[in-house]
């Protein structure tokens, strides 16, 4: 399995998924409170989606959540738990008549309260709200949680114990009961916090604050250390984490961190990109691949891909078993579902020769099967490729009537709709210089696409070497203004449109007494 992030409708996408074959899930639903700030990206996916789950009141509500949660036990291994975010606006309904009814009351763990403590709230006739509420399910009896400790922070070690002494060889310690009268024996104090304290049902976890280095501009983003307590909590090194409301993309994020497979979905274009770019910052040498899945694919990109990675894509795309071998396969590159060779090419216009060959190396890869198939009148292969020329088509059309040996053509817009991406461009602005010397610069990128454009991000310090890493994952308008001291840069501004479609434009610039673009 691969990391996936998928743009859809999540009950159609996990409908697809395999049963049991998820360890943990955790799903962060727009809560009930019809309030427009529930559309917070405003693209066209996250809007019918608003639609849908408020046509009705609190029933229609519980039946559209509870309709996804069904899949969700579905998809949970036995020794899976799921992990559902609330508030008191529809709690008590969630859990009476969607998780109590689903997985059973017998499979109720924990009502966690994540308790933040920082936002405003206007309490006139009520206690200031200041939490939410986790709902920590099992799928059965197997289950069993992967970490119920957390690590002390010292400073907070400190506060909660006042006997902390120091030794003869400067080392901090506590005294600690032996469990028999009077007894007692000295814990230290850096082994007392590596073995961290016992975790209970009330997280103390502050809201981001608005310098958080991990902020992005998503006005509900989760902080990393709650997901982080989660996926420790419900999984191990190597388990599959399942995010069906990905948002911003923290749990997916923090999954990634923690080695663990991950699947993130979201109706929402805005997400799914931010997501992806988040992931890409967040990505080191040994961070494992991962793919993005769109209603439509650019052209250019795919045709110009890496040839192994283009290969490995369009197979899984197709619903095959990609080869990780490129030595000593007979050129096949995958197998269907029914273990029928795949055979790709990224080119256009596939000759009467490609054709000869692949029919020479289905019968040298498993000469049983494709004296069988031809038997049955059955395909031999399959052959993807962007497009087939004249002779290619006729030798296929001659092989089967002349020889009986049948060979599918597949074009690779029949497995992936695809669409031509949008442009940009970049108009730059002096807006003058302040008292330390500073030029002050507008950058407005312009984007163009016919299904319209969602939002651009910025790369302050492009480097092709390490790609694009933005500081600003999203801008909705497209316009920055940044004050450069002089010297040379590189910026990088990628567009995306309602597809989930992207194009880059770099600036090279040079800031010296006046602005020159190279």
């Amino acid at each position: 399995m691969e990391n996936e992030l998928v743009l859809g409708d999540n009950l159609e996408i996990m409908r697809q998924l395999p049963s049991e074959s998820i360890d943990l899930i955790y799903l962060d639903p727009p809560f009930f409170s019809n309030k427009n700030y529930e559309v917070i990206w405003g693209d066209e996916g996250e809007i019918r989606s608003f639609q849908d789950r408020w046509s009705g009141g609190i029933e229609h509500y519980i039946g559209w959540l509870k309709e996804r949660v069904q899949e969700m036990h579905r998809l949970l291994k036995p020794t899976g738990s799921i992990f559902l975010h609330c508030d008191w606006h529809a709690d008590s309904y969630i859990r009476v008549y969607v998780l109590d009814k689903i997985f059973g009351e017998q499979n109720f763990r924990n009502e966690i309260i994540w308790h933040y403590g920082q936002r405003t709230d206007n309490y006139r006739g009520h206690f200031s709200r200041k939490h939410d509420n986790i709902f920590l399910y099992a799928k059965s009896d197997e289950t069993v949680l992967s970490q119920v400790t957390a690590a002390w922070d010292k400073q907070e070690f400190l506060a909660h114990r006042h006997d902390v002494k120091i030794d003869k060889d400067g080392r901090e310690f506590i005294w600690t009961d032996g469990g028999k009268k009077g007894a007692r024996y000295k814990r230290y104090v850096d082994e007392v916090l590596r073995e961290g304290k016992a975790l209970d049902d009330v997280w103390d976890i502050p809201l981001l604050n608005s310098a958080a280095r991990e902020r992005i501009g998503y006005p509900t983003q989760k902080p990393e250390k709650l997901l982080e307590r989660v996926i420790n909590a419900g999984s191990k090194e190597g388990d599959v984490v399942l995010d069906p409301f990905v948002g911003g993309g923290t749990t997916i994020t923090v999954a990634d961190k923690l080695n663990r497979l991950w699947i993130g979905i979201d109706q929402s274009v805005q997400a799914v990109k931010v997501s992806e770019l988040r992931i890409y910052n967040n990505r080191t040498l040994f961070s494992a691949p991962f793919i993005v899945k769109l209603h439509k694919y650019d052209y250019d990109t795919l045709r110009y891909k890496d040839a192994f990675d283009f290969e490995t894509w369009i197979v899984q795309q197709y619903g095959g078993t990609p080869n990780i071998k490129q030595r000593g396969d007979f050129g096949i590159d995958g197998r269907t579902r029914e273990g029928l060779p795949i055979q790709v090419k990224r080119s256009d216009n596939i000759g009467r020769n490609v054709i000869d060959n692949f029919r020479s190396a289905c019968e040298r890869f498993d000469q049983t099967l494709f004296e069988r198939n031809k038997k049955a009148g059955q395909p031999i292969g399959v052959l993807i490729a962007f497009t087939f020329g004249k002779g290619a088509i006729e030798e296929v059309a001659r092989l089967k009537i002349e020889q009986g040996i049948a060979i599918q053509l597949l074009q690779v817009e029949e497995i992936v709709p695809i669409a031509k991406k949008p442009k940009v461009s970049v108009t730059i602005r002096d807006l003058g210089v302040d008292e330390k010397g500073n030029r002050e610069i507008e950058f407005t990128a312009i984007g163009e696409s016919d299904s319209g454009i969602e939002m651009y991000s910025w790369d302050w310090d492009y480097n092709e070497v390490n790609g694009f890493k933005p500081e600003i994952l999203l801008d909705k308008e497209g316009v920055q203004v940044r004050k450069l001291k002089p010297d040379g840069y590189v910026i990088a501004v990628r567009v995306f449109d309602n597809q989930g479609l992207e194009a880059t434009e770099i600036i090279h610039l040079k800031v010296n007494g006046k602005i020159k673009r190279l």
